[in-house]
This record gives C-alpha cells, sequence and structure tokens, in this order.
C-alpha cells in the first residue's frame, strides 16, 4: 500500500510512519535533510505537492500538517499563518484527489477539538451542533469543510478530531511536567473547565483503525472515554510524580504570557469518542491515572 503523508516529522506523523512500515510511504516536508534525519531512509522525502499532478499512485493520504497552535501568542500575523498551513495544504491535497483518475481510497484529514469552542461540562460527541464562534471553531470549521470535499464514491473521507495528546516525547505534556516535578504544579484558572486527552498509542493505533476498517467515514473525536477537568489533571499528574498540587496558575498570569491562545487552557470542552468506540476500537488507555502512570515521567 503506498501512502501520503503531509505533517511527517510532527509529534503524531513521526510516531506513525514506524507502524505504517513495511508500506510504502512518501512525506511531504519543507525541509528535507531534517526529515530524513528523523525518520530515516526507508521513506520518500518531498518538500512540495507542486511535484505532483494527481495522487493516482496513492491508496491512503494523511494529512497531518499544521503550523503549532498554541507555541506563540495569536497576533494577527500568527493566526493567518495557523490558518494558511492547514488551510492551503488542503486545498492543495483534495485538487489533487479530484485530478486523480483512480484516486486514494481514503483521505484522512486532521481536526481538533477546538471546533466545539469552549463549552461548560456537557458531554459532547460528534452529534453536538452547537459550537462556539470562535477563532479555533471558525479555523477547524474552514479546515474540515475544505477536506469533505474530497469525498466520492471513490474516495472516503475521515476527520480526526483530536484532543490533548499525552506521551513523553513532547507535546502538552512535557510542557506541564517541570513545574510539577519542582513542587510548583496546580491548575490552570479556576480548574473546572474539561481537558478532553488521548494517549499518543491510541493517537496511532485509532488512525490505523480507520485505514484498516473501511465502513468508517466521516467525524471521529480522537479523545479517550474519560476526560477530566484541569483540576482533576492536575491532581492524577501530582499524585502520579509524587508532588504536591497546591499552586495554581491565575488566569490572568496565562493571558499574560500567552495572550488570546491562553483561551485553549482556561476554557475546554468535554468530548467522547462515541463514533470511534462504535465503530469497534478499543482503547488501551481510557483512564488517565492508568495512562499517566505507564509514560514511567
Amino acid at each position: 500500500m503506498r501512502i501520503l503523508i503531509t505533517g511527517g516529522t510532527g509529534l503524531i506523523g513521526s510516531n506513525l510512519i514506524p507502524k505504517l512500515k513495511p508500506n510504502d510511504i512518501t512525506v511531504i516536508t519543507r525541509n528535507v535533510s531534517q526529515a530524513e534525519l528523523l525518520l530515516g531512509h526507508k521513506v520518500t522525502l518531498t518538500s512540495s505537492l507542486d511535484d505532483f499532478d494527481n495522487l493516482d499512485d496513492f491508496h491512503v493520504v494523511i494529512n497531518l500538517a499544521g503550523e503549532p497552535i498554541a507555541d506563540k501568542r495569536w497576533t494577527p500575523e500568527q493566526k493567518e499563518r495557523i490558518e494558511q498551513s492547514r488551510w492551503g495544504m488542503t486545498e492543495k491535497l483534495v485538487s489533487l484527489i479530484k485530478a486523480s483518475s483512480r484516486p486514494p481510497s481514503l483521505f484522512i484529514s486532521g481536526s481538533a477539538i477546538g471546533y466545539y469552542g469552549r463549552q461548560d461540562d456537557q458531554i459532547i460527541d460528534e452529534e453536538f451542533d452547537s459550537p462556539y464562534d470562535e477563532f479555533s471553531h471558525r479555523l477547524c470549521e474552514r479546515w474540515e469543510s475544505l477536506a469533505k470535499e474530497a469525498e466520492s464514491q471513490l474516495t472516503r473521507v475521515c476527520i480526526v478530531r483530536t484532543g490533548i495528546v499525552i506521551t513523553r516525547r513532547g507535546g502538552a505534556l512535557m510542557k506541564m511536567v517541570p513545574p510539577f516535578k519542582f513542587g510548583l504544579g496546580g491548575p490552570m484558572g479556576t480548574g473546572h473547565q474539561y481537558m478532553s486527552w488521548i494517549h499518543l498509542e491510541d493517537m496511532i493505533d485509532g488512525l490505523i483503525h480507520l485505514i484498516e476498517h473501511t465502513d468508517c467515514r466521516g467525524v471521529f473525536n480522537f479523545t479517550a472515554p474519560a476526560p477530566v477537568t484541569n483540576a482533576q489533571f492536575s491532581k492524577t499528574l501530582a499524585a502520579v510524580l509524587h508532588r504536591p498540587c497546591f499552586l495554581p496558575m491565575p488566569a490572568f498570569a496565562l493571558r499574560l504570557i500567552m495572550g488570546d491562545a491562553a483561551d485553549l487552557l482556561l476554557y475546554g470542552q468535554r468530548v467522547v469518542p462515541k463514533r470511534l468506540q462504535e465503530s469497534g476500537y478499543q482503547f488501551h488507555y481510557p483512564e488517565l491515572a492508568h495512562a499517566l502512570e505507564c509514560l514511567r515521567l
């Protein structure tokens, strides 16, 4: 099977690729030499989709490309970079799929639970239709809309709305761990906001599940079945690290550091993976405590 991946050097892509071998994998990357060091020589690397007239040679396309959403303050310029890194790549892929006489049988395109916008404690599955209109929702709504244009009788489209991916290999969790290890950890803001998370292993195996189960199409929440509040997450992380949890991060301090991007941490969504579970996927790590303990932080 021939697989095309964008965002192959990111946290999810770089851990997915080894599990997809020995399939024939092509990765679109801006930095070929860096990607070669990270991914090895058994992956075909190319720097641009401009090298393709169509995607006839590929069976599966996995679109994970995107500027990190929370690494920098949301200036107008940064918001545009975040948008165009997702929308532009998705538009190009969809255009190439449509130009194919033998199009890929599957197009998996990334999204995020930010699609739902800030919510309270209501349980949210894929049928939830009252998103809060803010930047994260508009970003994901447009991203998903572009990807869905690839849907046809020959190509099924799976949209993956991802929560916080927890792993010791990077990502949001490893930015949270150091303060807790120094005994300075605690909830963010009120701590009442929900954090919908997924272990990296379930993230990767969930994507493989979508590839292998040809009846899967449409939107899938990629979150563990048991979301927790930020306060619960903080207490669980502190307990796993055998450290206290008593020093909250005030909302105003987060806003000074992150600007509007602090909303990603101060507001949340209680998201569950209804459709993924209904399709037969069984989570390795459905509960947070077990997931964190197995990371051996």
